[in-house]
């Protein structure tokens, strides 16, 4: 039988010479070394190994950083630094825990003080730690705009206080929200009008409850005014730096610049107040102007008067 005319087929006879490999082939190889009347067959070149893709993606690291720029590893990693602060410098007790929602989303507004505010991390840390619930504090969007302390600052759940963000957060994700009404005001009050309530704002806490149908959980908080209090302030530097004050606190004067980030270590409690409910449909295009500003009235008084209460039973500053 003649032989097939397609490179590297098999010959039937015994002397036929060994057809060309094809290109890109191995060289021909005898299979049956030693057995004559056995022809040579190409041999594939076998295929090189597929570039190593290395390790898979961790999806955690994917998905750490949420909308708003949380990161729950750096969070994670705050709170630990953080704790032994929290416990034995300003050995932080809680009154009224227990009125805090272990579900469904909630505003949380408190009184505010300290040149660098020390209330938001106790409130935060303690909530996150005791309740196993993300807190995401409302503030001013200057801290979104200053370098890195605006990154850190929503890494670690700071979000620019924005009717729109505040109700995301609480209509439609049910998350726990911090916000201090006073605002700029609160911080900036000198030590000798500690524990003195400013206006709540316009109402506009209230009214972003009411849209997202929600309760309001005041806080009363106290040891944060003693733990960098307000000497006096210099106008002329906050308006060079473009920020709301220029403090200059008993801090810096006992520790020198080392006072800018050391705070007194003042015993702070915590008192968490029922939570406030509104009888009104949520998601309103408006709601009563009057009615608002009662509400916040009615919040703030209730704030006041448990700070009042609080101060009349503290033994001392330092130890409670």
């Amino acid at each position: 039988m003649p032989a097939t005319g397609f490179p590297g087929a098999v010959t039937d006879r015994p002397d036929a010479p060994a057809p060309d490999a094809p290109a890109g082939a191995a060289p021909l190889v005898d299979l049956t070394a030693g057995s004559p009347g056995r022809e040579l067959v190409p041999l594939p070149r076998p295929a090189s190994p597929p570039p190593d893709p290395g390790p898979p993606a961790d999806p955690a690291r994917r998905s750490d950083v949420d909308r708003w720029g949380r990161s729950e590893r750096l969070r994670a990693l705050t709170r630990r630094l953080y704790d032994p602060l929290y416990r034995y410098w300003f050995r932080v007790e809680w009154d009224g825990f227990e009125h805090l929602p272990r579900e469904g989303g909630a505003l949380i507004v408190a009184n505010h003080a300290g040149a660098i505010p020390s209330d938001a991390p106790a409130i935060m840390h303690g909530i996150e730690t005791q309740l196993g619930r993300p807190v995401y504090g409302l503030a001013e969007y200057l801290f979104r705009t200053m370098p890195v302390v605006g990154t850190l600052w929503s890494r670690v759940g700071g979000v620019p206080a924005h009717p729109d963000n505040a109700y995301r957060l609480l209509h439609d994700e049910q998350q726990l929200v911090l916000v201090f009404p006073e605002g700029t005001k609160g911080t900036g009050k000198h030590y000798s009008e500690r524990y003195r309530l400013r206006r709540f704002g316009r109402g506009g806490f209230v009214e972003i409850a009411m849209r997202a149908g929600v309760p309001v959980v005041p806080l009363a908080v106290v040891g944060a005014e003693e733990s960098m209090p307000i000497v006096f302030k210099s106008n002329r530097l906050a308006k060079l730096l473009n920020i709301p004050y220029f403090p200059v606190t008993a801090n810096m004067l006992a520790f020198g610049p080392a006072g800018l980030v050391t705070y007194f270590p003042a015993k702070f409690r915590i008192r968490v107040l029922p939570p406030v409910h509104f009888d009104v449909p949520p998601n309103q295009e408006r709601y009563s102007r009057s009615r608002v500003m009662d509400e916040a009235e009615r919040i703030r008084r209730m704030v006041q008067d448990a700070l009042y209460d609080m101060l009349r039973a503290r033994r001392s500053i330092w130890f409670g």
